[in-house]
């Protein structure tokens, strides 16, 4: 186990550090030397966001774990194969009004692709689900105005369908068949071993099913726990040390090549998606184009420096710079498009 020493027939052997584990560590420190009066702040921030995280990465895992271990996941991947552009579109208009952050939709996004459910509808929802949700809709048209939410709400399912459609272009070269760097199944090990099994539901009545279960639920809640916790982490200090200020300078201006800015600047900036609207309405107010402000909204709701470590830690490299790609792409795209019906 990461962490613990290993004792073999040659002695004793350290494990290779856990990435996570080891950057918080050292950031931890870091913080003590140069800022220690931000460290609790910075500490409190991370545990109470991992905490409100929790039943959504509880839920992911425990339905995943389920399914592996009453070897029924085949009945959903095939569910979701059956008819792949419907299920996109689905994905897309789901995601669209669903209430997750680009972090705190990572663990569903973990489980459903570690069941084995195609790409394409999963990287649909993916890609639409942190940008707006019910309450932010009716927020947005209270500070920007109705039409602002409903090019939003529009923007979000248009870049679910340009992700979902986008992977199936590209697997057709195929770069995506296997999108994790590691299998999220409730064994810990390929998903096929699950899919060789007859479906038997009640899994508690099998010893050996029972222990796949729990064993799943453990060891890949620890593994989505510790990278969340440093996207967090990384969240506070981007919260205390990039002043909106200097995202106001950086973001203003008209004509696309400020959309193009906006969006740049959106992609890795944190911004609460409640917060970032009072902020983009005094933007507006100072001169900023619809469109630039448009694409920081939907930017910094799809991705942010925290998400993408995140992400990175549970995707291969294909999957996370398609990830990025479509991000930006469908955030400046929206923007220009909203600046010409605006």
């Amino acid at each position: 186990m990461n962490g613990l020493l290993q004792t073999t027939r040659a002695g004793i052997r350290l494990p290779r550090p856990d990435g996570a584990v080891s950057t918080i560590a050292a950031l931890t420190v870091l913080l003590a030397l140069v800022d220690p009066a931000q460290l609790p702040d910075t500490l409190r921030f991370a545990a109470v966001s991992l905490w409100n995280t929790a039943p959504y990465l509880l839920a992911a895992v425990v339905l995943a774990a389920y399914l592996q271990a009453a070897g029924a996941d085949a009945f959903v991947v095939g569910a979701f194969r059956a008819r792949i552009g419907l299920t996109i579109l689905l994905a897309a208009l789901t995601g669209a009004v669903s209430p997750f952050c680009s972090c705190g939709v990572i663990p569903l996004i973990a489980g459903l692709l570690g069941m084995g459910v195609p790409l394409a509808p999963v990287m649909a929802f993916w890609l639409s689900s942190p940008v707006i949700d019910p309450p932010q809709f009716v927020l947005t048209a209270s500070i920007l105005g109705t039409g602002f939410a409903i090019g939003k709400t529009m923007a979000a399912f248009g870049l679910g369908l340009l992700g979902g459609f986008g992977v199936l272009a590209f697997e057709r070269f195929g770069r995506l068949r296997e999108p994790l760097k590691r299998r999220i199944t409730a064994c810990g090990c390929s998903g096929g071993n699950a899919a060789a099994l007859r479906p038997h539901w009640s899994i508690w009545q099998d010893r050996l099913r029972y222990r796949r279960f729990f064993r799943g639920i453990g060891k890949e809640s620890l593994f989505l726990a510790r990278w969340l916790a440093l996207a967090f982490f990384l969240e506070s200090l981007m919260l205390a040390y990039l002043p909106a200020e200097l995202v106001a300078r950086l973001v203003g201006g008209e004509g696309a090549s400020a959309v193009f800015l906006a969006t740049l600047v959106g992609v890795p900036a944190y911004l609460n998606g409640y917060a970032a609207l009072p902020l983009v309405h005094g933007l507006m107010q100072q001169g900023m184009s619809a469109g630039a402000g448009m694409a920081f909204l939907v930017a910094g709701g799809v991705t942010s420096l925290p998400a993408a470590i995140a992400v990175h830690a549970l995707a291969r490299p294909a999957v996370f710079l398609l990830y990025l790609g479509f991000a930006v792409t469908g955030a400046f795209t929206a923007g220009l498009l909203f600046a010409l019906v605006w």
